[in-house]
């Protein structure tokens, strides 16, 4: 069907404001990103803070026990989002926790899920969701968030005993490259090549570790703050890699707008200029008539 300049018109209009909200998203993606990285280099300087003071429990408690084999649930925390516009982003985290979990199938598996659109697509996994949070609106959201969760956790753990718990982050980071990575990191048990690590570790001081904490308690609440800390990075990298995703999904946008843009004031250019030479096509034929009308003198 021909197209008319008012169309073409109209069309171009509505493809340039489209433009200026994929430029806007774009522009909100690196914005947003910002402050997540902050917080992510924040929280892993207090993360080697509790690592230090288990470092320092072990000084001064000698080895621990080996970890037990006797797991009672495997719980997986998974980070997704729910602020859309990034893609298969939580489709493809949900594959990958579904082929991790594929690879062991021995214990029972419990699901925290971080995103209402991570909980459907981890359901079209076949999984069964234990609990949905909401994730962080904003970068003060990320404290909010990993509280309740190592508040669950506890739960869980506390519900299980004397039997423990293996724990088990899954969440998109940006790799070495800049490339987001999806990435499934155990909690608990502790890596026995972390603890032995810090229990081979120099204590870089004159004077020993010392507590007054009952030993239980302070590896506990050890424990609890290493659990709330690597949460924490969990999820603000999560938001870092989302804010990525729509980055390059509205990059990705922007340049098929344009290509139609630029379609569209072509287009645009070639009909003004037939519709121009067709007027003054118009003109010299009506010319033309009226000299042949025009009596001789």
């Amino acid at each position: 069907m021909a197209q008319t300049l008012d169309t073409l018109v109209r069309r171009t209009d509505s493809i340039q404001g489209i433009r200026s909200v994929v430029h806007t998203m774009k522009t909100l993606s690196v914005i947003n990103a910002a402050p997540y990285e902050h917080a992510a280099l924040a929280i892993e300087a207090y993360h080697q803070t509790v690592l230090d003071g288990l470092h320092a429990f072990l000084s001064g408690a000698g080895p621990l026990d080996a970890a037990s084999s006797d797991i009672a649930l495997r719980v997986i925390v998974v980070f997704g989002s729910d602020h859309g516009l990034c893609g298969n982003y939580n489709e493809a985290i949900a594959a990958h926790v579904r082929q991790h979990v594929d690879k062991d199938p021995g214990e029972a598996t419990t699901v925290l899920c971080i995103g209402a659109q991570m909980a459907d697509a981890l359901q079209d996994q076949g999984f069964d969701i234990e609990n949905t949070f909401f994730p962080a609106a904003s970068v003060d959201g990320l404290e909010r968030l990993a509280n309740l969760l190592t508040e669950r956790l506890d739960e869980i753990r506390r519900a299980s005993h004397p039997r423990e718990i293996a724990v088990s982050l899954a969440y998109s980071a940006r790799g070495e490259t800049d490339v987001p990575t999806l990435k499934i990191v155990a909690l608990l048990p502790l890596d026995p090549s972390l603890l032995h690590d810090l229990r081979t570790k120099p204590w870089d001081s004159r004077s020993l570790p010392y507590y007054s904490m009952p030993p239980g308690d302070l590896f506990r609440a050890l424990i609890r703050n290493h659990l709330f800390a690597s949460m924490f990075r969990a999820a603000a990298d999560a938001m870092v890699t989302e804010n990525a995703a729509r980055l390059a999904l509205m990059q990705q946008a922007e340049q098929s707008v344009d290509d139609r843009l630029e379609e569209l004031k072509s287009d645009t250019r070639t009909l003004r200029q037939t519709e121009i030479t067709t007027e003054l096509l118009d003109v010299i034929i009506g010319f033309e008539a009226l000299k042949k009308k025009k009596p001789a003198r």
